[in-house]
């Protein structure tokens, strides 16, 4: 690939949504209210299409209108968008309506190791959260800064004892708004004997604060180890409130979910002893060496299918 993807780290500090300029047909109709009831909602975060979009040269901000059409016609029922301030939620709420997507979970970035500057990246949280609570959000996913993007620097004991705590009151104030904080992590936070991970796990409260459990991101900084993941889902599976989807093939990303490193199969067998139902977002994307041999919307329609059928009973109802 001769351009550099995009990546998540990149994108959640830097993405805006714009509204688009392209206006198109209306939201694909949906299955009547019966129908729609028997099957699995399926959502897809939007730093999947935005790399997507990258390698075509295209810009899925800029053409907001024509990519929540592809997102609708991929057969997704949701959307899980990151917002930086209430500007964006109001922008996008009604397009999401518009095409017939649901937002039943949305991503904020938190800066939380340094008490100061916690304060200030709670109270915009709190600014957003109500308004994509209005919206129909439910949980709110964050993943704590690190110290440096891209960095291999790991933050030390205090560091973290600050970060669980101000994680622990952000949970508890969205909590008293009727929304759920859930924890997500990339491969960073599994250094070090997964001392950060961990530490956001056992150093907060259940009731407070979930999982956002990204399986790939525990398979791959855990050096591309599935005993890792299934030993996160025996320790903290009861915690598990969202689950981010994503596979590769000999240690690279995919164009579209299906077999591959992961057993998919044992995980969703695995979250089904520990009884519980997350909601599940697809983030399948591409990176460096991932093949391109498919546009987005066959891309993501071949994930979504493949999911719904490898996850039928386990997750929410649409």
């Amino acid at each position: 690939m001769a351009a550099r993807l995009t990546t998540r780290r990149t994108f959640l500090a830097d993405a805006v949504l714009t509204t688009g300029a392209l206006a198109l047909s209306p939201a694909p109709v949906r299955p009547a209210m019966g129908a729609q009831d028997e099957r699995m909602h399926v959502a897809c975060n939007s730093y999947s299409w935005t790399v997507f979009y990258q390698r075509q040269g295209r810009n899925f901000d800029q053409l907001l209108e024509e990519g929540l059409a592809e997102v609708a016609a991929s057969g997704l029922d949701g959307f899980e968008p990151s917002f930086g301030d209430v500007a964006q939620v109001e922008r996008l709420a009604p397009l999401l309506k518009k095409h017939g997507l649901g937002m039943r979970s949305f991503y904020v970035n938190s800066f939380l190791h340094e008490a100061g500057r916690a304060d200030e990246s709670i109270r915009q949280i709190l600014a957003v959260a109500p308004r994509a609570r209005d919206a129909g959000a439910r949980i709110v996913v964050t993943n704590p800064n690190p110290l440096a993007w891209g960095g291999a620097q790991d933050k030390n004991d205090e560091q973290l004892r600050v970060q669980a705590a101000a994680l622990n009151r952000l949970g508890a104030e969205l909590k008293k708004l009727g929304l759920t904080l859930a924890y997500h992590n990339h491969d960073m936070e599994l250094r070090q004997a997964a001392r950060e991970f961990h530490h956001m796990m056992l150093g907060t409260d259940p009731a407070n604060v979930t999982l956002c459990l990204d399986a790939h991101w525990v398979y791959r900084g855990s050096g591309n180890s599935q005993v890792a993941l299934f030993d996160i889902v025996r320790l903290y599976g009861r915690r598990i409130r969202e689950l981010h989807l994503r596979q590769s093939a000999g240690g690279v990303w995919t164009e579209a979910f299906g077999d591959g490193d992961i057993d998919y199969r044992a995980l969703a067998d695995a979250l089904r002893h520990e009884g519980v139902r997350p909601h599940i977002v697809l983030e399948q994307a591409i990176e460096n060496g991932s093949p391109n041999t498919m546009p987005p919307l066959e891309a993501f329609a071949r994930s979504t299918e493949y999911v719904r059928r490898l996850f039928a009973g386990l997750g929410e109802k649409a």
